[in-house]
């Protein structure tokens, strides 16, 4: 970070690649949605165009859909386990959703938001008052919102992930969901997956902006204004 006495020259700073010349305090980024409703694909979207950003990888106790890995998508344990970790004080947050528990690691975030890095999660609506409850004026929260249910049950069926039953439960749980959208400090409608991006994208970048996720402002206005040109 630039630095510089009154009436001294100041040394031009060094600016990183996403515009910040000194430390900043990392935030939280919730993001939640029924199931169907898109935020998964627009979470990993907006992560690989932001190196900035660090998902958070939450612990569950159901089991791994094709294609998911372990550590990736999520850490898959049993029970027993995610019992065991709730008694150790582990979790940030934790959740009971349709029958299976999910928790977000409590030292895995921690670490990340001390480096001053964004931690981004794909979560329920109750793992996201957990964490505004917890973070405060840390966290940002955005719901995602269908169009419409009957677009949310086309989606749910075309994923082909899984069987009628589960569709069905996760329909009927949809709306439980939606009466939760006015407790988000953001919403969007993802009618189309590039629009619904567009302005994730922009509330992401509106929020790093802040002033108050970045003390190191002030002494860079300092320093410029003790430049002598």
């Amino acid at each position: 970070m630039a630095g510089g006495g009154k009436g001294a020259a100041n040394p031009s700073p060094v600016v990183t690649g996403d515009g910040a010349v000194g430390p900043r305090r990392g935030l939280l980024l919730v993001i939640s949605s029924p199931s169907g409703a898109g935020k998964t694909s627009l979470c990993r979207r907006l992560a690989d165009d932001n190196p900035t950003i660090s998902l958070s990888v939450s612990v569950t106790t159901r089991p791994p859909r094709e294609g998911e890995r372990d550590g990736v998508e999520y850490r898959f344990v049993d029970k027993t386990t995610f019992q065991a970790m709730i008694g150790q004080g582990a979790f940030l947050e934790w959740a009971e959703v349709h029958s299976q528990l999910y928790g977000t690691p409590r030292a895995d975030v921690a670490e990340l938001v001390d480096r001053g890095a964004d931690v981004l999660f794909d979560i329920d609506w109750q793992g996201a008052r957990s964490i505004r409850n917890t973070a405060g004026s840390d966290a940002v929260s955005v719901f995602i919102l269908p169009p419409s249910m009957a677009e949310l049950a086309r989606r749910l069926r075309s994923r082909a992930k899984d069987d009628g039953a589960v569709i069905a439960r996760r329909l009927a749980g949809a709306k439980t969901e939606l009466r939760k959208w006015s407790e988000y400090d953001y919403v969007v409608i993802n009618q189309s997956l590039d629009l619904a991006y567009r302005e994730l994208s922009s509330i992401y970048l509106a929020e790093r902006a802040k002033r108050s996720r970045n003390p190191w402002i002030g002494p860079f206005v300092e320093g410029l204004l003790a430049e002598k040109v």
